[in-house]
């Protein structure tokens, strides 16, 4: 059905509904525009609301409970989910709403073209009638002159009194007025004719022509529109899948969370690593009374007898200074703050290891990056002595130089922090050892411990190691310590050789536990590398230390490596 055929008389009306057809794509358009705004606003709100319930912390201060970290990954969720809108926002606004705001334009332009079109061939054709109509009235006056003159001349030529010479005159008029009527007469049936074959165009090709191309104008904004429908929902459906997948997480991190994972991050983060308060012996100030020997049921043995039987001691005095600290009472109060110490010596046992441990684990990474640019340099050193003109080897060294100095400084520290850790280890494995014991026995040596698991002020019952070598121990073996040990874990053997290494460059032994070696120095091995990058080897003079691993060349022993 065509417009030009079935509407061809109605071109105000067509230019009504085109101009209402394009105000509607732009409403809609507005529609687009005020939905794209409220996912925007929407996804902008998520993401301050992630952003407020998950604050930047330090990596320490990090939560580890499965609760916390399941809510954390639900904020990352949302955060992925806001993204999605995000991007249902942005194609809404490039595939949708630019789409028929260019489109708009393009419909208005091509609109009011059309319709110039068709207000040029509606005057056109209003101009053919005006001039038909023109000579159609100058026809019909000229006809009136005409019967005019003719009355005129057959009432003069009727007339007896009239002279010759005005009936001839008025023949001669009425001769005029009938040439200039028949002259009006073809001039108006010319024009006639024009106007009618004019007429026949405007209505059977100029009209129906334009009529078709705003029909198709319409029609193809009647489809733009059904496809950007369908792009509007494909902008949504699009994330379906991520958007399924943001939820799937939701639902995985819910179910993460295990109250007894929480419940033992709870005991690791707190474990002080003490034991628990023992029994206050009974302090007897009825001694120095008088009682016969069958009166009463305390028991009058002495001191130093009570102390052979191996029966809990006095107990320190409360108000010593050192008795508090090691009594530590502060287990089940307020504990008292003490300040940060590079060995952490102020924290609990259990607390101190872990601590040492991580910082170990720090100083292990950078060392390794140390390491790698040290042998990143070496390469380029190399390439630079075999192509000089690609760079001068030399102006590499100061910069090794300076990686190696750090390298050093970080086995140091690594040693040093080994060593403390050794020692919490020591205290700790010694300290779970003696109360296995104490359950086996159901006794404590009398002035070796008090009941909280520190150690009282009773010196005169520690015996001190005779031989005690000094050196930075492998990480996971105790660090022997008179103060820890009784006689009985004391060993004065000296470990065996495993071993022998040359030195191949000369290592001065600054830090503490470390061995003064010389270059092309035979040495004895003592204890393998336990992966840190140190080996423990005895001069002949007997001297012991640590050298590093890769300044020696190490032969072991067939029958002792391994030991």
């Amino acid at each position: 059905m065509s417009w030009g055929t079935e509407l061809w008389d109605q071109f105000d009306n067509l230019d009504k509904h085109t101009q209402w057809g394009i105000d509607f794509l732009e409403r809609y358009a507005k529609f687009v525009k005020e939905r794209l705004d409220v996912e925007q606003n929407y996804a902008k709100q998520l993401r301050n609301l992630v952003k407020k319930y998950c604050p930047k912390r330090a990596k320490d201060e990090e939560p580890r409970f499965t609760s916390c970290l399941s809510f954390y990954s639900i904020l990352n969720e949302l955060n992925d989910y806001a993204g999605q809108r995000e991007v249902v926002a942005e194609e809404m606004a490039h595939k949708v709403y630019g789409e028929l705001m260019r489109y708009s334009q393009d419909l208005k332009t091509e609109r009011k073209h059309h319709l110039q079109e068709g207000r040029k061939a509606q005057q056109y054709l209003d101009h053919c009638w005006k001039q038909m109509d023109n000579s159609k009235r100058k026809f019909e006056r000229e006809c009136k002159e005409a019967e005019k003159s003719q009355i005129s001349y057959d009432k003069l030529d009727n007339d007896i009194n009239a002279t010759k010479s005005e009936v001839e005159k008025a023949k001669a008029q009425f001769y005029l007025r009938t040439h200039m009527a028949d002259e009006s007469k073809n001039e108006y049936a010319a024009q006639l004719q024009n106007f009618n074959a004019e007429q026949w165009k405007h209505f059977n090709n100029a009209i129906p022509h334009i009529f078709k191309n705003l029909q198709d104008m319409d029609e193809r904004r009647t489809v733009k529109l059904g496809e950007t429908y369908r792009s509007f929902a494909e902008a949504e459906r699009r994330v379906i899948p991520i958007v399924s997948k943001c939820l799937e997480g939701m639902v995985s991190a819910a179910k993460a969370v295990d109250e007894r994972k929480d419940s033992a991050i709870v005991v690791e983060s707190f474990k002080s690593g003490f034991e628990p308060p023992g029994d206050f012996p009974f302090e007897d100030y009825s001694q120095n009374l008088s009682r016969t020997g069958s009166d009463g049921t305390i028991s009058n043995t002495p001191k130093g007898d009570r102390e052979r039987d191996g029966a809990p001691g006095p107990r320190p005095d409360p108000k010593h200074p050192m008795s508090k600290t090691k009594n530590k009472l502060w287990l089940f109060g307020k504990k008292p703050k003490a300040p940060s110490l590079e060995d952490f010596s102020h924290l609990p046992p259990e607390q101190r290891r872990k601590r040492l441990q991580q910082r170990i684990d720090e100083l292990s990474k950078e060392l390794q990056k140390e390491m790698d640019q040290r042998d990143a340099l070496n390469k380029m050193k190399d390439v630079y002595e075999k192509n000089p003109q690609m760079g001068d080897p030399s102006s590499l060294q100061p910069k090794i130089s300076e990686t190696i100095c750090n390298m050093e400084k970080l086995r140091s520290e690594i040693h040093k922090n080994e060593t403390w850790l050794s020692e919490v280890e020591g205290k700790q494995s010694s300290r779970g050892d003696r109360r296995h014991s104490a359950d086996n026995h159901h006794h404590t040596p009398q002035g070796r411990e008090s009941p909280e698991g520190s150690y009282t002020d009773d010196t005169s019952q520690e015996h001190h190691t005779p031989h005690h070598r000094t050196g930075p121990p492998q990480p996971g073996q105790p660090n022997p310590d008179p103060h820890e040990f009784d006689d009985e874990f004391d060993d004065d053997d000296p470990l065996p050789v495993i071993g022998h290494c040359k030195a191949l460059y000369s290592f001065d032994g600054q830090n503490e536990g470390t061995l003064v070696m010389a270059e092309d120095e035979v040495l004895y091995i003592i204890e393998e590398d336990k992966g840190d990058g140190w080996t423990r080897a005895r001069k002949q003079s007997g001297e012991e230390g640590y050298v590093p691993t890769s300044y020696v060349e190490i032969t072991m022993e067939k029958n002792s490596k391994g030991s």
